[in-house]
């Protein structure tokens, strides 16, 4: 098997974590390969070498932080249904949605890197190229079905149709307040706090989404 030298995993790291602060800063198609290699102070030839292309490095990006999340995720909704099942009930909704938005939440302020990739994914929703979110919805679509199949268990008096249109409102809430947390202005109305945490932010959102859901 081949291994990875310290110095290899090192100029790795440096291309990933450079094309992910670009890609966030200036969008995918408004990043050059120059720019990543010269901010990761490698030479242009590391990244065919390392990654093939441009667009197996988006790949890279992608997958390093958005798989292990998917895992948390799928995990936190697989308990949720087998124990629904273990009691012979249906599952919860609120215990659903929660199990896939905390760990998102969670992970927007792990660390600065994750906020960054939050940043570039969010941005990547409303970029008219859709090179990024092509790429984001084939990881996240193994995700989506499971979320989907144990929400319709969860409400089994709604037609399919509406839970998957449900289901969309509810992720457009969480993507647009992972995107706009602490962005928007509010000078013209006071005492408003816009930079909540995961915790406060939760205790927002769940009420308002389990609402949606179930109405």
């Amino acid at each position: 098997m081949n291994s990875i030298s310290p110095t290899q995993g090192d100029t790795k790291q440096r291309i990933l974590d450079s094309a992910e602060y670009l890609f966030a800063q200036n969008g995918y198609r408004g990043t050059s390969l120059r720019a990543i290699t010269g901010k990761a102070d490698v030479n242009l030839a590391a990244v065919n070498y390392h990654y093939g292309s441009k667009d197996g490095l988006l790949e890279e990006v992608i997958k390093r932080r958005l798989l292990p999340l998917n895992r948390t995720r799928m995990q936190r909704i697989d308990a949720v249904r087998q124990k629904a099942r273990e009691r012979g009930n249906k599952p919860d909704i609120r215990a659903v949605l929660m199990a896939f938005i905390e760990p998102t939440l969670l992970f927007k302020e792990s660390t600065p890197e994750a906020g960054t990739f939050v940043t570039f994914i969010g941005r990547s929703m409303t970029d008219p190229d859709d090179t990024v979110r092509r790429v984001f919805q084939r990881f996240i679509m193994p995700l989506f079905q499971i979320l989907f199949e144990t929400t319709c268990e969860a409400l089994p008096r709604l037609p399919r149709d509406i839970v998957l249109w449900r289901l969309h409102f509810t992720l457009g809430s969480l993507f647009h307040t992972l995107n706009i947390c602490g962005k928007f202005s509010t000078d013209d109305i006071e005492y408003i706090n816009t930079r909540l945490d995961a915790d406060s932010l939760l205790a927002l959102i769940i009420p308002f989404v389990t609402a949606g859901m179930k109405a």
